[in-house]
């Protein structure tokens, strides 16, 4: 077995081949291997779903599959920004483990070839990518990974061969029927099984420009005027103590900074935040076209359904903007699949057990039949869709955010089904948090200098240095090269 810490440290031309699973064994028919559509939202939190409770988003086309599949309401991200969390969901590993977010080398080589849509594609998918790809690969990699690879960036109108302006989330539909439509014979018999990943650049804002509204969050013209009857409660956990009793480091990063972008007063919140929701609800109409194409291609009863965003997002509570933190807002984010094959009981129902981005990996391997490398820190969904979480699944997991900017505080942690630890590691002292989920769940207050909590926090200390060893260790600061 290869540990996913001694994994991070191997060299050579021989280490991709150490990522490679057995394929040996038998592999199942074409016919038997569904198609896989992975849907990727920028900046999406668990809770902005209508099949989710909000009472005010309309997303019918994500809440259908959540009705036909299964809706996951503890889906977290590792870390919470994009750079960090796209690569972990590419290779199934911690960033402490792949090593890249913001400002880092491109994802190594080993990695790279251990990748979902390397492993795909070499177990005979047509492996295709739309939007947003947002990791760094050394130079050839999206061609080893990807038959298909069309990117752009960016919630933006791209101007069209016949002069006028499309969304990019509507691009994405575009270009998503097109690599559906080619994927078939003359005949009409489909070629090989497929993996679309539709990375939209939505529902992420545009930060260089801050004008509120459709500035700041533009949105397909298809949604103009949602919403616009609607005033949006404030949100929670927005009084101004919540924010004060924060740490100074806190006050002062970029969560805060963001905020007067936002949400700072009134009348900009709900400009924004009715921009926001008809980003998603845009999203949403897309990924109704892509669904609707699938059934005209005679693809629907095949093909594997699974919605997700890379990482939480404050829309204004605790003061806060952006995501990055510890906080649940910042964590936590949805998940749908939906499998239309299998008869289950579990269909149309919400599961409780812990998932994480880095599951969505070896989730993707194990529904086209591909063993999943020995070194992934995620493990399958599957058996999930289908039944309840074996006894042995995950009730905690580690977390962290390493990148390198003076604003966004780096910290590690451990998530758990009562207590949540956080480390902000470079604060002098070190500042710890201890929240208690049973007592406080909007973690409002931190129980780490409480005496009556010395004891769990000796504990969660002691599981967030284990699962930091697993993953790679004690963050080493970059060193400087010298000139």
């Amino acid at each position: 077995m290869i540990s996913r810490r001694n994994f991070l440290h191997t060299v050579g031309v021989g280490a991709a081949a150490l990522a490679i699973p057995n394929r040996n064994h038998a592999a199942p028919s074409d016919a038997d291997r569904p198609n896989i559509v992975f849907i990727l939202v920028d900046d999406q939190r668990d809770d902005t779903l209508g099949c989710a409770g909000h009472k005010i988003l309309k997303t019918p086309v994500v809440d259908s599959l959540a009705k036909k599949g299964v809706r996951f309401s503890n889906m977290f991200v590792t870390t919470s920004i994009c750079a960090a969390s796209r690569a972990s969901i590419f290779t199934g590993l911690h960033e402490r483990t792949h090593g890249y977010t913001f400002g880092k080398p491109a994802v190594s080589e080993p990695h790279t070839a251990a990748s979902y849509p390397v492993l795909l594609r070499q177990a005979g998918y047509r492996t295709g990518f739309i939007g947003k790809f947002g990791v760094r690969m050394s130079k050839g990699a999206t061609g080893r990974m990807f038959d298909s690879f069309k990117s752009f960036t960016g919630p933006r109108f791209i101007k069209q061969p016949d002069g006028s302006k499309r969304h990019t989330a509507e691009i994405c539909g575009d270009k998503a029927i097109e690599f559906i439509r080619t994927g078939k014979t003359d005949s009409g018999a489909q070629k090989k099984p497929f993996c679309l990943s539709i990375s939209f650049p939505s529902v992420h804002a545009v930060d260089g420009n801050k004008k509120p509204g459709d500035g700041h969050y533009p949105w397909p013209k298809a949604v103009d005027g949602m919403y616009d009857d609607v005033k949006i409660p404030p949100p929670r956990l927005s009084e101004s103590e919540v924010f004060n009793n924060q740490p100074e480091f806190l006050k002062d990063s970029l969560n805060r900074q963001r905020w007067f972008w936002r949400w700072d007063t009134p009348e900009k919140y709900q400009i924004n935040i009715r921009a926001y929701y008809r980003m998603i609800s845009g999203v949403d109409r897309v990924i109704g076209r892509v669904v609707e194409e699938l059934k005209e291609q005679g693809l629907d009863k095949n093909t594997v359904i699974i919605y997700t965003g890379d990482n939480g997002y404050y829309m204004g509570q605790r003061g806060f903007a952006g995501k990055w933190s510890h906080y649940e807002e910042s964590l936590r984010v949805p998940l749908v699949i939906y499998d239309p094959r299998p008869k289950s009981s579990k269909r149309g129902k919400v599961d409780d057990a812990v998932a994480l981005n880095i599951d969505l990996t070896a989730t993707m391997l194990n529904l086209a039949g591909v063993a999943t490398p020995k070194h992934y820190g995620g493990r399958s969904l599957v058996p999930l869709l289908k039944d309840k979480a074996p006894a042995d699944w995950r009730t905690d997991f580690f977390c962290e955010h390493l990148m390198n900017h003076a604003a966004i505080p780096k910290w590690e942690g451990v998530r758990g089904p009562r207590y949540v630890y956080a480390r902000y590691f470079e604060q002098k002292p070190v500042h710890e948090f201890l929240h208690d989920l049973k007592s406080d769940p909007n973690q409002l207050r931190n129980f780490a200098k409480d005496p009556k909590y010395a004891n769990t926090l000796k504990k969660m200390q002691a599981r967030c240095n284990a699962l930091r060893e697993i993953h790679g260790g004690p963050y080493k600061a970059p060193t400087k090269r010298r000139k």
